[in-house]
């Protein structure tokens, strides 16, 4: 009944507004009287007239989701042409005409078939005409109106997921915002408060609020603990109507995690852990493992170990196992129970990550006291040292104690210990060993020269229990005793030429010891005594551990004695001395003027008794080769020596050059002209090959003096230089002669070839003035006559 009556206002208010709507449509025909359109609610017939128009559409009204038993009416279709005869037709067409709208065509009704809901369509366009029966002619142009559906709160907010996931750090302070939460209403916005969203929160409180408006989730309380409570679930409400009585909701669930901060510091269960260890024990051996708790989780929860003091913090060392978060406690040195049963220290577990926001909370770390026993086992026998070195004389007799090695039992019961020789090391048996005290005496002579080194091991066993033995290396140094005379340091066989003159050095002998005295060797060299005033040879001893032999007579003849036996003493000068004689071989063989052999006796040196036949034909094959190499040698300086003599002006070596005709004498200056060589100021175009003839040898030119005033030794190196850059130099060491003497020698120039370039006689009366050196040179030159003799 309530319903009924607020669709009556509502259908007239839709007409009242048609009435004062500006016209859509005209509609023109023959006929000119005025035309009406009347809209008319179902309880009312209120006609409202207008002239020149048959009907006028703009928009009707309509509720949604209406549940009454009949069809809603929406409104009525009426022309004035028609008469209510039922000569007219109406006709209704558009968006659901037929199936949700149907019209009466004869009163031109208009009813709703079916429920409509806004929220899948808001309105519809629908046309509607008027038709004569009889003609089937449109009395009415067809005209277009609208249908709104008007909306009703028939829709409950709606969250975008159905369910939230956040996260926020722990010990967070009041007001923190976590996430935002948002519903959406489908109704409509403009009308009413049905889309009027209001957030609420029905699950999480005290620990998180919302904000009404927003749906921004907070924290409501100031420093939750993750390690208290880790996940929340809070449950948020959306109600539409503004969230007053009687609006739709929905609602949300958010799952909160809080996270974790470093706020908490490694705690150490218990005070005091108990740990034991063998002695035997190799560093790096584990003990066990401790562990501080601490309830945060990730980098924040790890712990490093670590050793702050103890009296065994140099024994032991911890470690920590980054997976499990745990110290283990490992052996650092070698143990001793003997030495120490117990020892302690202080373990600290230090957070790696501490955060600087919660260091006022106290330190971030814990000791712990750890004590480690050590357990005694049955370990073997130490020796006093890590090795023995023993010194003993190449003489020692058989039987005699070299030395001792020492071991004991660590162990508190001190068992008795029994030594022996490893034999695999003294294969020999020249060691041997006194099980009771380890002294060391030996079985077989020794010999330094042979072996100075022996290293055997020693085996230290307990008695009372044989699997504990130890070994420790000796090493046995022979100390040499002089019991080896010198000896030469080869075999020596030399020769002598016949034409030897006294005092000649034939051979050098030198000596060796297989013997090594401390200061080093030292030889001395003499004959024997039989042959100490030898008439042939003498011994020089050099001072240097090697002597010279040399001749004592003036020619040696092979024809009477062909081979000489020198027996040589060579002593040294340790204790005891020793001495041995050996004995050179000197054959007598003839020589050149040089001293090289040529020829010896019947079984000369070149060719020495058991020689085989083998090297017999290679010193064959050698000396042919030789003679080969000397043919050829000769043969190419044969062939040099035919090569054409450098005629040339520039050669400045003396030379010998054979002319075919008869020189005019010195007068002659056609023939060669030798002044250039005494020239000092020479030329210095470039100079031609002189293993070449040249084409013009007789062509001088003469270029400007390049110095003046120059010494002798400075034009000697200008003219080498010249010589060693000249690149049409033969290849050939050649000798350059200049007959130049300086600039400042007072007698000038005594050469006779300076004739050539004077016209007339020399006048050589001047020599008679130098004094008694040029006395003779005077006489030579200094008469009238001289030319004639």
């Amino acid at each position: 009944m309530r319903t009924h009556s607020f669709l009556t206002v509502l259908l007239w208010s839709c007409v009242f507004h048609v009435a004062h709507m500006t016209p859509s449509q005209k509609r023109t025909n023959k006929h000119s009287h005025s035309e009406r359109i009347t809209g008319m609610s179902e309880n009312d017939g209120k006609t409202l007239h207008r002239t020149k128009r048959g009907w006028m559409w703009n928009q009707f009204f309509l509720l949604e989701e209406y549940t009454g038993p009949d069809t809603q009416y929406v409104g009525k279709l009426h022309t004035d042409q028609d008469k209510g005869d039922g000569n007219l037709k109406y006709i209704l067409t558009g968006d659901g005409a037929g199936s949700l709208f149907i019209i009466d065509e004869n009163t031109g009704d208009i009813h709703a078939a079916k429920k409509l809901d806004r929220e899948e369509k808001s309105l519809y366009v629908l046309r509607a005409k008027a038709i004569d029966r009889k003609t089937g002619r449109q009395v009415e142009p067809e005209s277009e109106f609208i249908i709104k559906i008007h909306d009703i709160n028939d829709n409950e907010p709606k969250f975008t997921k159905d369910m939230y996931t956040a996260s926020i750090p722990e010990m967070s302070g009041v007001g923190t915002s976590v996430i935002q939460v948002t519903a959406t209403d489908a109704d409509d916005a403009n009308y009413g408060n049905s889309a009027k969203v209001v957030y609420s929160i029905l699950q999480g409180q005290p620990y998180f609020s919302v904000d009404p408006e927003t749906g921004i989730i907070k924290t409501a309380l100031p420093d939750m603990s993750r390690e208290n409570r880790e996940q929340y679930q809070v449950v948020i409400q959306a109600k539409d109507m503004g969230g007053q009585m009687g609006g739709l909701s929905g609602t949300t669930t958010v799952n909160i995690t809080l996270t974790d901060v470093n706020d908490n510091p490694p705690r150490f269960p218990q005070s005091s852990y108990q740990f034991s260890s063998p002695e035997s024990a190799p560093p790096g051996t584990p003990l066990g493992r401790i562990k501080a708790n601490d309830p945060d989780v990730g980098e924040n929860a790890e712990i490093e170990y670590s050793i702050s003091n103890g009296d065994g913090s140099d024994m032991f060392d911890i470690i920590t196992d980054k997976d499990t978060q745990e110290g283990i406690i490992t052996v650092k040195k070698h143990l001793d129970f003997e030495n120490k049963v117990l020892y302690t220290l202080r373990v600290e577990a230090t957070n790696t990550h501490p955060d600087p926001r919660f260091l006022q909370l106290g330190p971030f770390k814990d000791t712990a006291l750890v004590k480690i026993s050590v357990e005694d086992i049955d370990e073997p026998p130490v020796f006093s040292r890590p090795w023995y070195l023993i010194e003993v004389d190449e003489d020692a007799k058989e039987g005699s104690i070299i030395g001792q090695v020492v071991a004991q039992d660590p162990d508190v019961a001190k068992n008795a210990i029994k030594y022996s020789v490893d034999r695999h090391t003294d294969l020999d048996r020249i060691f041997n060993i006194y099980s009771g005290n380890g002294s060391l005496f030996l079985s077989k002579p020794l010999d330094r020269e042979e072996t100075p080194w022996h290293n055997i091991t020693v085996i230290a066993t307990e008695i009372n229990n044989p699997k504990q033995s130890s070994q420790i290396p000796v090493f046995i140094r022979i100390l040499d005793i002089n019991d080896h005379a010198p000896e030469f340091a080869n075999y020596y066989e030399t020769f002598v030429c016949e034409n030897a003159k006294p005092g000649q050095l034939i051979q050098t002998v030198s000596a060796i010891d297989k013997d090594q005295p401390p200061r080093g060797h030292k030889f001395f060299f003499e004959l024997v005594p039989e042959f100490a005033v030898h008439p042939n040879f003498s011994v020089v001893d050099n001072k240097d551990n090697t002597a010279g032999i040399m001749t004592r007579r003036n020619g040696y003849s092979r024809s009477k004695t062909s081979t000489y036996l020198l027996p040589i003493i060579i002593f040294d000068n340790d204790y005891p001395i020793q001495s041995s004689t050996g004995t050179l071989t000197i054959r007598v063989c003839a020589c050149d003027s040089r001293g090289n052999m040529q020829s010896c006796s019947a079984e000369a040196l070149l060719l020495p008794a058991g020689l085989s036949t083998g090297a017999l034909v290679a010193i064959l094959l050698c000396i042919i080769i030789l003679l080969v190499l000397v043919v050829l040698f000769t043969a190419l300086k044969r062939q040099r020596k035919k090569e054409p003599l450098i005629i040339s002006k520039d050669d400045v070596r003396d030379n010998i050059v054979t002319y075919n005709d008869e020189g005019g004498g010195e007068e002659d200056t056609q023939a060669f002209d030798i002044g250039t060589l005494r020239n000092p100021e020479a030329r210095e175009e470039s100079k031609m090959r002189r293993d070449v003839i040249p084409e013009t040898i007789f062509q001088i030119r003469r270029t400007a003096p390049l110095w003046e005033n120059i010494d002798v030794q400075d034009f000697i190196h200008r003219r080498l230089k010249e010589n060693d850059l000249d690149p049409a130099a033969p290849p050939y060491d050649s000798l350059a002669t200049y007959a130049y003497e300086g600039n400042d020698s007072i007698a000038n120039s005594l050469s006779s070839l300076e004739s050539l370039t004077t016209e007339g006689n020399q006048d050589y009366d001047y020599l008679s003035d130098w004094g008694p050196r040029f006395k003779k040179l005077a006489d030579m030159y200094g008469g009238e006559d001289s030319d004639r003799d």
